[in-house]
């Protein structure tokens, strides 16, 4: 009674920490010091073993991935600080108009995202141009932050095949998968989120019309649009592109000459470099990632001077983001040990439900209690994966479902994205967390349940 008590009183207070905005790394130490006091674990083995590197530690899962973090961080702070991604961001304004400010929002989200950079980088970089946008359209900024939040966490994080996400990149660095895996699943599923989201969104808009609610600016606003002027000197947009487009060539061409049967891993010369990409899931998005990062600086001559100081920041931003996932993670490797999670998990696999269902609510489960999608899937993965293999799941249905799966529930409350965007955005939970709810949270777990349907008719 006692350890299930204690297993609980982590799993709250990890929670309340995160709301209260205790850094995450504290929060899951002392969260994993509960469950370790109350479950016996000792707390020797939990703080030198369990915790920072057991199959599920977190700097198990550090070392694992870091190179795919940095290339990520270095690349989007390239982009960022060359004006790249503000022009393609200025580019898609201009094209649609501040009317269409939730769909602009979406898609330069999305467009960013799938080209590899980081959430965070591109909320950053939206931002400034989104307050112009929201002034000129009276767009709610709870709006604009769901629509951020749904280009830029949803699809294009765990649905779209070829994505260099964590997500994407944890289900095949553990099933042994390329990022193409389920592909059909997966554009179906992002097809569903786009489409609802959207029109979530822009109902809400509507509704906010009639009510006489707009836009209303505070000082970070302020703050943020002085910052729009710089990126709209950027490189022009069709240059602009080029980097996105060579990381996504990077990752898309070797599994496109084998798709075509053109070339395989035993072609004279592409042979090499294709087996090398389509056995590598973390090393070759990385590559791809670093390869878009060098291509800034041959592109954009006026950013050569600021690249070295750049390339050093974006390293710098790749630690605290790896080590808040991985704090997280330890926390979650701390629970997998007690009883009470290895009876949780016993129960799941017995319920009477299809494989894929069955699936779809452990991985769920899992990371809304970690509050990170790649923190739950990470888990998942080590401790449920080989189960639903066994009962017939193939490893590519797996991967897409799976991957899917971790990017619902977990955006509760307490999640450390959630609670980043609307700090950025100088927001509170209760003015703009039901919008983030219904595009990150109820839409991708309506988005899983039919690609488990086409999964299951195919």
């Amino acid at each position: 009674m006692l350890a299930n008590l204690g297993l609980l009183a982590g799993l709250i207070l990890l929670i309340v920490m995160a709301l209260r905005g205790i850094n995450i790394l504290v929060a899951a130490l002392v969260s994993s010091l509960i469950v370790a006091v109350t479950n016996g674990l000792g707390l020797s083995p939990t703080l030198l073993e369990h915790f920072p590197f057991g199959p599920l530690g977190a700097f198990s899962f550090a070392g694992k991935f870091f190179i795919l973090f940095l290339a990520g961080a270095i690349f989007g702070k390239m982009m960022a600080s060359s004006g790249a991604a503000g022009s393609i961001a200025n580019a898609i304004t201009r094209g649609l108009g501040a009317k269409r400010t939730i769909l602009v929002t979406i898609l330069v989200c999305a467009l960013l995202t799938y080209g590899g950079v980081v959430v965070f980088v591109v909320i950053f970089t939206m931002y400034p141009l989104g307050v112009a946008l929201m002034r000129e359209a009276n767009l709610p900024k709870r709006l604009f932050c769901g629509a951020s939040a749904l280009g830029s966490g949803t699809f294009t994080m765990t649905a779209l095949p070829g994505t260099p996400s964590i997500h994407n990149v944890i289900g095949a660095s553990a099933l042994g998968t390329d990022l193409f895996a389920g592909a059909l699943i997966g554009l179906t599923a992002g097809a569903v989120m786009l489409v609802l989201g959207l029109v979530y969104l822009e109902r809400q808009w509507t509704r906010a019309r009639a009510a006489g609610e707009g836009y209303q600016v505070n000082a970070q606003d302020e703050y943020m649009e002085n910052m729009a002027p710089a990126l709209q000197h950027g490189p022009k947009w069709q240059r602009s592109i080029v980097p996105l487009l060579l990381v996504l060539g990077t990752i898309i061409v070797p599994r496109l000459l084998t798709a075509l049967g053109i070339a395989d891993g035993e072609t004279p010369l592409l042979g090499p470099l294709i087996a090398f990409a389509g056995n590598e899931p973390i090393v070759w998005p990385s590559f791809a990632l670093m390869i878009g990062a060098g291509s800034c600086v041959l592109l954009f001559p006026d950013f050569r001077s600021k690249a070295m100081e750049s390339l050093g920041v974006g390293a710098n931003d790749a630690i605290m983001p790896l080590l808040n996932t991985a704090a997280v993670i330890g926390f979650g490797s701390v629970v997998t040990q007690t009883t009470g999670f290895n009876s949780f998990a016993q129960w799941v696999l017995e319920l009477p439900l299809p494989p894929l269902l069955s699936a779809f609510a452990s991985v769920s489960v899992v990371s809304a209690i970690v509050g990170s999608g790649s923190g739950g899937l990470q888990i998942f993965m080590q401790t449920f994966a080989e189960k639903y293999l066994a009962m017939g799941i193939e490893p590519e249905t797996l991967h897409r479902i799976a991957t899917l799966g971790s990017g619902g529930i977990d955006s509760l409350p307490h999640c450390g994205a959630v609670i980043a965007m609307l700090t950025i955005m100088g927001l509170k939970h209760k003015e703009a967390y039901k919008d983030i709810f219904v595009v990150t949270v109820a839409i991708p777990v309506i988005a899983t349940l039919v690609a488990i349907g086409v999964a299951s008719a195919t």
